[in-house]
């Protein structure tokens, strides 16, 4: 610490002693580990010298020094044993050079530069330095490469440079797996004492090498542990690595049983606004939910079923497929509680399912389909079954409106918003819903000019066909409410309502002929 102090800039004095200590066997090892020490640190180093001296360029001092031993010929063993080490210390030293420079480093490297004819910056010194260390351990081509995608000068960029750390790892991983397992076990040892703002590249790495990682045993919790506090940071690039790390490890067993404690973590994220971010989640918690050894909690599958029914009308056509096929597992599964609130979510999902069978993704479609029909009979509705199976969906309205006619309002509440959506089949679809609703509210004066409203904002549609379907809508409503309820109208409703309930009045004897209530 004293040499770092009084030579900084490594003379040839210096840098004679250096020598002479890294390739004495006594001094090797716990010299390149002080070495280490310092260049994990920046500005300042928090050890002492002798004479009760600190200065905050002895991490750039540690750093010329190492480039200085990596020139010799013959490099000292020690460097090889802790490569794994100092790959990602000097990787520290890229990083925080670029983000901060104090006076004293600034004018200290105005020597360097003016003695050895050096880089124009420290963190491309630091970035030489990394050169070096690959060339002298034999991956010249790792270092190519990484010209070739432009990887070095993207390191020297304080936004992107977790996007060349996790590049450096698919490059090393090419050449060496054991090395990427070596660098991998050292950083975990890292990870819960890093400095916060290097946490990002670190697990940038860390993701690209999961599969060099032997998870047997401390490694899987400490890797679980690292990712399930990432999965709760405010920062956007730190969440969506700690998925990409956790759908990398959905295949190992021993780990995909360990995730079932994220689960709750997981649901959290639905909510999140970035797209990938909840495909990523909803297809991890699909691969949890499917496991046939795990049974999932009553509280938790409602949790997941009711922040499941926003994600059907996202963005992400993705997100909506994956979305729709994990809440039909969902209703298949069988749960010992909540099955009550179960059936409410169910029943909130009919309308929106119904719609997506007019999507124009094909598989979105379909998947909606599916699910509609497996909807249909958790809630024993035999009639929107029947009407599924037959795929006479433009029956399924009436089916669902004649059910109940008090939860009419309801229903709207849910249609208003595809009127809206960016695709014609849905606002089709839309527009006639509203008009069978429009029948069930008839005399409902609030309701139906809410239906009036929104059909003469649609006759302005984009598409011809739907902007004419919306006015001739509007019109027919219009004529009904004109004329009222007549006789023969409100017989009917009666017959309709009688057939309904036929199993309690033909018990009554109230009922005798079926013909008429069919009518």
């Amino acid at each position: 610490m004293t040499l770092l102090c009084v030579a900084p800039s490594c003379d040839r004095a210096a840098f004679t002693m250096w020598k002479s200590i890294m390739c004495s066997p006594r001094t090797a090892e716990p010299v390149q580990l002080i070495l280490l020490d310092v260049l994990g640190s920046w500005p300042e180093h928090s050890t002492f010298t002798c004479d009760g001296g600190k200065t905050g360029v002895f991490v750039l001092a540690a750093t010329l020094v190492m480039w200085k031993i990596l020139q010799v010929p013959c490099v000292p063993q020690m460097v090889t044993v802790y490569f794994p080490h100092l790959l990602v210390h000097l990787l520290f030293q890229v990083f925080f050079s670029t983000l901060d420079m104090p006076e004293e480093v600034d004018t200290f490297w105005k020597g360097c530069q003016q003695q050895y004819g050096l880089a124009t910056s420290p963190n491309r010194f630091a970035v030489r330095t990394l050169k070096s260390l690959l060339c002298q351990m034999e991956h010249e081509d790792v270092v190519l490469a990484m010209e070739r995608k432009r990887g070095w000068d993207t390191l020297l960029c304080a936004d992107t440079h977790h996007y060349a750390v996790g590049l450096l790892a698919r490059e090393i991983s090419r050449v060496s797996i054991p090395l990427c397992s070596r660098i991998a076990r050292y950083l975990l040892q890292l990870l819960n004492t890093l400095e916060p703002r290097w946490e990002l590249p670190a697990l940038a790495f860390l993701v690209e090498v999961l599969e060099c990682l032997n998870l047997s045993g401390g490694s899987a919790n400490r890797v679980l542990q690292i990712l399930s506090r990432h999965l709760h940071s405010r920062c956007r690039d730190r969440r969506r690595l700690a998925l990409r790390a956790l759908l990398k490890l959905i295949d190992n067993p021993s780990m995909r049983e360990k995730m079932w404690s994220l689960t709750e973590s997981l649901v959290e994220l639905l909510c999140d606004t970035d797209g990938e971010i909840v495909s990523m989640t909803v297809t991890l918690l699909s691969f949890i939910s499917r496991d046939k050894d795990m049974l999932i909690g009553s509280s938790i599958a409602l949790q997941l079923v009711e922040a499941l029914l926003p994600l059907f009308d996202h963005d992400n056509s993705q997100v909506q497929l994956l979305s729709i096929l994990l809440f039909q597992t969902l209703v298949s599964l069988p749960l010992e509680k909540g099955k009550k609130a179960l059936k409410t979510h169910a029943r909130q999902s009919l309308l929106p399912l119904f719609f997506h069978c007019h999507d124009e993704d094909g598989r979105v479609a379909q998947a909606s389909q599916e699910t509609l029909l497996c909807v249909a009979q958790f809630l024993k509705r035999r009639d929107l079954e029947k009407v599924v199976k037959k795929k006479k969906l433009w029956k399924f309205t009436e089916c669902l409106l004649a059910d109940d006619s008090s939860r009419a309002a309801e229903h709207l509440r849910q249609a208003m918003p595809y009127l809206e959506s960016p695709e014609e089949p849905l606002r089709e679809a839309a527009i006639r819903f509203l008009g069978m609703a429009g029948r069930q509210l008839r005399g409902k004066k609030e309701e139906l000019q809410l239906i009036c409203e929104a059909l003469e904002g649609t006759a302005n549609d984009i598409s011809v066909a739907d902007g004419s379907l919306a006015i001739q809508t509007l019109y027919i409503l219009q004529a009904v409410e004109r004329a009222g309820y007549s006789l023969l109208d409100s017989l009917h409703d009666q017959l309709r309502r009688a057939w309904r309930t036929r199993p309690r009045l033909l018990g009554l004897g109230w009922l005798r002929c079926r013909s008429c209530a069919e009518c």
